[in-house]
């Protein structure tokens, strides 16, 4: 078995106004790796091609082991939630379940009553007029009842209250329990990601610009005010960005790079994605 739950080597795919790639990322298995960028990077088209929806123009993807998804095994090993629900919404929970059954070659009956219990999801109610955060339940719900080994979710918890987010981190947590479980989570609430995910992985403009361990990550940078003349006394290699004002700049920086005795403080995920973007010249 490999380590890792997805391996992606040189994979590039062409647009008429944006290119992905080549793109390197290796996602081990056991891990939860929060996949971060602006819109338009290529979090979404990363996802949609590591499930077939998308065809490559170049390189290679494993996932579990397999070339692609197009295996019905693999498929089956995975659980998808994108920022919406794409189901036939004349449905009611109950119906949609025996939909399931249908679809799934391992799927869990009792599992998924269970999860919808938790989420109180209705179950005479039908599907179209679920609100948005109990769409987001629903469809975790259905990841998580067909014994999938790989979680793909892609802004599954955009728009939805602190409340129900913590609910579905939760869930999340609960999944990782079988040390064989994996999760590629993109989120613009890098908060959600800071409280469970054990790498970090950034795409800028369609390149991967870092995939680290999140607590080595907040270790290795940090975040310093300087004046202009200890700017200029400071190597510039370890200036990742910074932000000029009329007293100095606001820097971020590589800490093994610059003298311990500056006052540093460690940044958040959410500062180290907005100076590696917009941090001014490097």
């Amino acid at each position: 078995m490999s380590d890792f739950a997805i391996e992606i080597k040189d994979l590039t795919k062409k647009f008429d106004n944006f290119t992905l790639g080549p793109i390197n990322l290796n996602i081990p298995r056991g891990t939860i790796v929060g996949y971060i960028g602006q819109n338009g990077a290529g979090k979404s088209t990363t996802i949609k091609l590591l499930l077939g929806l998308l065809k490559k123009d170049s390189g290679s993807i494993e996932v579990l082991g397999e070339s692609g998804t197009s295996n019905t095994e693999v498929k089956n090993k995975i659980g998808v939630v994108f920022d919406d629900l794409f189901v036939p919404e004349e449905l009611s929970l109950k119906n949609l379940e025996k939909f399931c059954s249908m679809v799934y070659d391992e799927w869990d009956r009792e599992a998924f009553f269970q999860y919808a219990a938790k989420f109180k999801l209705p179950e005479k109610q039908l599907i179209k007029s679920y609100s948005r955060g109990m769409r987001m339940k629903l469809s975790i719900a259905m990841a998580l009842s067909h014994n999938a080994e790989l979680l793909l979710l892609d802004e599954a918890t955009s728009g939805l209250d602190p409340i129900v987010r913590d609910e579905i981190l939760d869930m999340l947590m609960d999944f990782m329990q079988d040390e064989n479980h994996s999760i590629l989570i993109s989120s613009h609430i890098l908060s959600d990601l800071e409280k469970i995910a054990d790498y970090i992985a950034f795409i800028n403009d369609g390149k991967i610009l870092l995939m680290e361990e999140k607590d080595r990550l907040e270790d290795d940078y940090a975040i310093c005010m300087l004046s202009n003349e200890e700017m200029q006394n400071l190597d510039q290699r370890a200036i990742i960005g910074k932000r000029v004002n009329s007293f100095g700049a606001e820097v971020l920086v590589k800490r093994a790079m610059v003298p311990k005795n500056l006052n540093m403080k460690k940044p958040s995920i959410e500062e180290i994605m907005l100076y590696f973007v917009k941090g001014g010249e490097r």
